[in-house]
């Protein structure tokens, strides 16, 4: 398979060896970011199993999702920025290895310790690995409808992988035991290396004396791990302590600001959010996102809970919004982008995702899959086909080629702390809800959807909220 070099006069070569090249560098980039992205939601499915076999408390389980949230979360600026450093390839490759290594340890893991070392060194090696791809796409693709193209199958094969790893938790688990949910990361980690080293195009990066600013890059990855573990632990702790902890994270916020403003080659280049673009994007994300994956998990419960499916059946269940958002955004996304534009193409799957929650609602205690669930799902899932790659490609259109790498990185950030912010808020309101009518004697199933329906709603707004805020900032140019 040929790689994509340069010629010697510098200039890239054309004609259909170039093609080609990029569009297998396109499929690596894919196949490693899948794989990080399965294993955000794999675990979901098997905790009742990790929990029964490693003995974990009910507060002492989460912490196998946060080990991993929160060095995922907080390195991903750090770390998209380094790549454009010290290079993008060297960044992807060294992280697939490490979050293939990493899930062998938890794979193996006897004790809670283990487990969760094991797996806070994935959230390294997922965001090594994570936060260079988008900047990498940028460089392979620069043509806007390529680019485009290429998005709407990046952005196809993140959210379907999301989708799919609920199935694959429950099959591997259910047929299997919990280990193979990390363990059958070993051979697609080594497939997606060496395809990676010989495919992927080597580039130079700036060199890490031309821009790394040490004090700032403890500051912004020290306040970006503090803000997800005060999102992902906020049910966990009393309203005094929460606070205190915000109050410590933004005093953080606000000395990396300050050092980049004064420092001589900043981490963060302060310019970037001068760009509405970027900007604007970035703060939309969190919000969709937010909606998503809190419709992800508590859907999940709902299913489970509620209309008492088993963990495959469960899985299987969600099965049509990954096919669904495949068929979509590689069928249609890129033509209508370039047709309709990103801008309104972006509007139209916000109104289906809003939709969507304000239908899911309404789901009952005694209700159905087919007539509660699944047109929900399916409103769900065409609203993401659409909004993603389109919100994506106004994002990454607001940086520079020198930035790309950090700008990748940010909004791969945003889209960490927007799921995780989503998550806690959504949860912990059903939560509330339930058990405040169980203490007034209600029947655990009604409380139990009630609570839903409550999250739901809130999901609902959320999602009005991010296409008021995209109709507002988004359109036009820079």
């Amino acid at each position: 398979m040929s790689t994509l070099s340069e010629s010697p006069t510098g200039a890239p070569p054309r004609g259909p060896e170039r093609t080609y090249s990029r569009w297998a560098s396109l499929v690596v980039l894919c196949a490693g970011t899948l794989m990080t992205i399965l294993d955000g939601n794999i675990v979901t499915v098997a905790m009742p199993a990790i929990q029964s076999d490693l003995g974990f408390s009910g507060p002492g389980l989460a912490w196998v999702v946060n080990a991993y949230l929160i060095p995922f979360g907080g390195l991903l600026l750090l770390v998209g920025r380094l790549g454009d450093l010290v290079g993008r390839k060297r960044m992807f490759t060294a992280g697939l290895a490490v979050f293939t290594a990493a899930s062998v340890l938890c794979g193996v893991a006897t004790s809670q310790g283990m487990l969760i070392a094991a797996r806070a060194v994935q959230g390294v090696g997922g965001a090594m690995a994570s936060a260079v791809v988008l900047g990498m796409l940028v460089a392979l693709f620069p043509e806007p409808r390529e680019l485009a193209r290429a998005i709407a199958v990046f952005s196809a094969v993140g959210a379907g992988g999301g989708a799919l790893g609920t199935f694959l938790g429950g099959a591997l688990t259910q047929a299997l035991n919990w280990h193979w949910i990390f363990l059958i990361n070993l051979p697609i980690g080594i497939v997606a290396w060496l395809a990676a080293v010989r495919v992927l195009a080597p580039e130079q990066g700036s060199g890490l004396g031309s821009g790394a600013d040490y004090p700032g890059a403890a500051l912004i990855t020290g306040a970006l791990m503090l803000t997800v573990y005060v999102i992902v632990g906020t049910g966990a702790r009393d309203l005094a302590a929460t606070l205190l902890l915000a109050s410590l994270t933004l005093a953080l916020f606000v000395a990396f600001a300050v050092r980049q403003a004064r420092a001589a080659r900043p981490l963060l280049r302060l310019r970037l959010f001068r760009s509405r673009l970027l900007t604007g994007a970035n703060a939309v994300q969190i919000l969709m996102i937010g909606t998503m994956f809190g419709f992800q998990f508590i859907g999940a419960l709902y299913v489970q809970r509620v209309l008492g499916f088993s963990e495959l059946l469960t899985g299987t269940a969600f099965l049509p919004a990954p096919v669904a958002i495949g068929v979509l955004m590689l069928g249609l996304s890129a033509r209508t982008i370039g047709r309709y534009g990103a801008h309104r193409v972006l509007l139209a799957g916000l109104v289906l995702i809003t939709a969507g929650m304000a239908l899911l609602s309404r789901a009952p205690a005694d209700g159905s899959y087919i007539t509660d669930v699944l047109p929900a799902l399916l409103l769900l899932a065409t609203g993401f086909a659409a909004a993603m790659p389109a919100l994506t490609g106004l994002a990454m259109s607001g940086a520079r080629e020198e930035d790309a790498g950090l700008a990748s990185g940010l909004f791969n950030t945003t889209q960490v702390v927007g799921g995780s912010l989503g998550l806690a808020v959504l949860s912990t309101l059903a939560a509330g809800r339930t058990d405040g009518l169980l203490a007034r004697g209600a029947e655990l199933i009604p409380a139990t959807a009630e609570g839903y329906q409550l999250a739901f709603r809130v999901g609902a707004f959320t999602a009005a909220g991010a296409l008021a805020l995209a109709a507002a900032v988004l359109r036009g140019r820079d």
